[in-house]
C-alpha cells in the first residue's frame, strides 16, 4: 500500500508539490514585505509544509497538508487567496540625475508591496544602470521577462518606480506589456497609480508618450551639450587603443603598455606590407588584445590604421580640431598611409590577400566571362579555372597551372622593363562616396549574371517558354549595357585625361621593385599580392591565345 502511494505521488502529486514549495518557500523570511497578518498565515503554512517535508513518506506529507486546510480559516484563507507573487525592475540611467537612487526604488517598492500583500524573492530583485533606450540592450530586464514567461507563473506582477524605468519607447512598451498579459502578468507603477478600465489604459499611454518625448528631449540636450564642448576642444570620446582618459574634457595621456600594439600594428603596415587580416592574426596570435579586452578582428586593425587620433586630430561627430594630446605619428608619415588604403582598397566583399589560397587569386579573370579564376589542386600541381566553367555556365575550359601563371606574369615584368611597351591608366583616387557607388554598380552587374543562369535554367526545366525566354535575355541584355555603361562614365571620372611621362616612370619604378618581390623565394605570399595590387587590378586570361593581359594602374 505505501509502495502504492509512492509511484502515485511520483507520478501525479510531484508537480502539486513543487507548486505548494514555490508558493510557501518563495523566500526563508516571507514577513519581510508581506502585512502582518497575511505574514503570520504564511509562517504558519511554512511551519506545516517544513514537517511535512520532513516526513518519512508522501503519505504522511498529505496528511500534515490535509490538516493544514481543515484548520484554516475563512480570513486565512482569503488572505492567502490575495497574495501574490511579483518581482522588482529598478532602473537608473547615467544621463538622469534627478531620478531615485536604486536603494532609494527598492525601498519604496518593498513597502508597496508589503502593503498589498505581493511577495518579492530576493531572487526577483532586478537591478541595472543603463542609458538605453531599447530593451535588447537592457540584460537584466530580458532576463526578467523570460521568467515572467515561463510555464510555472514565477512571477504575477512586476513592480517599476515609474513607467519610464519599464520603458521609454511607448512602442516597445506596448509589445513588452501584451506579452506579459498573456502570462497574465501585471506591470505597476508605484509612484503612478492608474484607475481600472479604459480611461486608467488611456492616462496609461499617455504618461509613456510623455516619458518617450521626455527621453528624445533629453538626448537632444545631451547631443548639443557635447557638441558645444567639441566646439571648445574638449575631450569627450571614448579613449582609443593606446590612450587612457583623464577627466574634465583634458587632453588623453599614452598607455604605454597599449600604444607598444598600436605602434606594432601601424610598424606591420606601413614598413612590412601586411594586409588588416593578416595583421589581426599576428596581433592575436601574440596574446594582444583590443582596447575592450577581445580578440583583434580586421575592422579593428582598420580603424586603428585610419584614425587621425594617432596624428594629432580630434574628430567628434563632424567637428574636428587640432588636439593637444601627445602624438607618435607624423602626419606625413598618417596621409602616405590613408593615400595607400584608398589604392589598395578592395571592392566590396572581395578578401584580403591574406585570406587567399594565392597572390594570384582574385587578380586572374576569364577572358570568356570576366569572372575570377579560383586556385583548384593540391600537391606539387595546382590550377586556376574559372569558376563559372566549373557551375556549367559557360563551354570552354580556361584552366591554367599556378606554376605557369607565376612565371608569365614574372616575365612579363621583365619584359617590360627591358623596354617592351605596354599600357596603363592614371587615376585619381575616388572620394568615400564614389567609391561606394561604384562597388554598387558593380555588384548589381554581378547580380546580373546570376539572374541570366536562372532564366536559362527556368527555359531549360520547362517553366519558361521560348518566348518568355527570349523576352528576359533582353530585358537583361539592356540591364547589363546601361549597368555597363555608368560602370564606364564613373570609372572615366576618376581618370584624368593625359598620361604624361612622369606617371609612366612612377609606374616603371613600382613594376621593378614589385617584381623583385615576386622573384624572391623567402618573400611571402600575402606580400607579393598586396604589392602586386598596387599597380595591377586585373589579369586576364586568353586560353585561345595562351596570353594574359594586365591592367595596369597608378594613382
Amino acid at each position: 500500500m505505501l509502495l502504492l502511494l509512492d509511484i502515485n505521488f511520483n507520478r501525479t502529486f510531484e508537480p502539486n508539490y513543487r507548486l505548494i514549495k514555490n508558493r510557501l518557500l518563495r523566500q526563508q523570511e516571507p514577513a519581510s514585505n508581506t502585512s502582518e497578518d497575511a505574514s503570520q498565515i504564511q509562517q504558519k503554512y511554512c511551519i506545516i509544509f517544513g514537517a511535512a517535508m520532513q516526513a518519512e513518506h508522501p503519505f504522511y506529507f498529505w496528511l500534515l497538508f490535509l490538516y493544514s486546510f481543515l484548520h484554516t480559516t475563512k480570513q486565512e484563507g482569503d488572505i492567502m487567496a490575495k497574495l501574490r507573487n511579483g518581482a522588482l525592475y529598478i532602473r537608473v540611467s547615467t544621463a538622469d540625475q534627478t531620478e531615485l537612487s536604486p536603494d532609494a526604488q527598492q525601498r519604496l517598492l518593498l513597502d508597496y508591496a508589503k502593503k498589498n500583500g505581493i511577495i518579492i524573492s530576493k531572487d526577483y530583485v532586478f537591478e541595472e544602470s543603463v542609458s538605453g533606450r531599447h530593451a535588447d540592450k537592457r540584460p537584466k530586464f530580458q532576463e526578467m521577462i523570460g521568467i515572467a514567461k515561463q510555464e510555472s507563473h514565477p512571477i504575477d506582477v512586476i513592480l517599476v518606480w515609474k513607467y519610464s524605468r519599464f520603458a521609454r519607447n511607448q512602442e516597445e512598451s506596448i509589445v513588452y506589456k501584451s506579452l506579459l498579459k498573456k502570462s497574465n502578468v501585471d506591470v505597476i507603477s508605484i509612484s503612478e497609480p492608474l484607475i481600472d478600465g479604459p480611461f486608467g489604459t488611456l492616462i496609461e499611454r499617455i504618461i509613456e508618450w510623455m516619458d518617450e518625448y521626455y527621453s528624445i528631449r533629453l538626448s537632444g540636450e545631451v547631443i548639443r551639450g557635447m557638441k558645444e564642448k567639441a566646439l571648445k576642444h574638449g575631450y569627450q570620446t571614448t579613449p582609443c587603443l593606446g590612450y587612457d582618459a583623464v577627466g574634465g574634457g583634458k587632453p588623453f595621456v599614452i598607455n604605454e603598455e597599449e600604444y607598444k600594439i598600436v605602434q606594432y600594428i601601424m610598424d606591420q603596415y606601413d614598413l612590412y606590407d601586411q594586409d588588416a587580416t593578416a595583421i589581426a592574426r599576428k596581433c592575436n596570435d601574440l596574446g594582444f588584445r583590443s582596447k575592450r579586452g577581445n580578440l583583434f578582428e580586421q575592422r579593428n586593425v582598420d580603424l586603428i590604421l585610419k584614425n587621425p587620433f594617432y596624428a594629432g586630430t580630434v574628430v567628434w561627430n563632424g567637428i574636428s580640431f587640432e588636439g593637444s594630446h601627445e602624438t607618435r605619428l607624423s602626419k606625413e608619415r598618417f596621409e602616405k598611409r590613408i593615400a595607400l588604403m584608398r589604392a589598395r582598397r578592395r571592392p566590396a566583399k572581395a578578401r584580403n590577400i591574406s585570406t587567399c589560397k594565392h597572390w594570384l587569386s582574385g587578380l586572374l579573370r576569364c577572358s570568356v566571362c570576366g569572372a575570377t579564376l579560383s586556385l583548384a589542386g593540391s600537391g606539387s600541381y595546382r590550377y586556376f579555372q574559372c569558376w563559372k566553367y566549373s557551375k556549367g555556365f559557360h563551354t570552354g575550359s580556361q584552366s591554367l597551372s599556378a606554376a605557369k601563371a607565376e612565371a608569365a606574369v614574372c616575365d612579363y615584368f621583365d619584359r617590360i622593363l627591358a623596354g617592351a611597351d605596354f599600357t596603363y591608366t592614371v587615376r585619381n583616387i575616388p572620394d568615400q562616396k564614389e567609391s561606394d557607388e561604384l562597388d554598387l554598380l558593380r555588384q548589381e552587374l554581378d547580380q546580373i549574371a546570376v539572374k541570366e543562369a536562372r532564366v536559362k535554367l527556368a527555359y531549360e526545366n520547362g517553366i519558361d517558354t521560348l518566348e518568355e525566354y527570349k523576352e528576359n535575355r533582353r530585358r537583361l541584355k539592356e540591364s547589363r549595357e546601361e549597368l555597363q555603361e555608368k560602370i564606364d562614365d564613373a570609372t572615366a571620372a576618376t581618370q584624368p585625361e593625359d598620361s604624361d611621362s612622369v606617371a609612366r616612370e612612377a609606374l616603371l619604378k613600382e613594376i621593378r621593385s614589385v617584381s623583385e618581390i615576386l622573384k624572391d623565394p623567402a618573400e611571402s605570399y600575402e606580400r607579393k599580392g598586396l604589392l602586386l595590387r598596387s599597380i595591377v587590378d586585373g589579369i586576364t586570361y586568353d586560353k585561345e591565345k595562351n596570353r594574359l593581359y594586365f591592367n595596369f594602374f597608378i594613382s
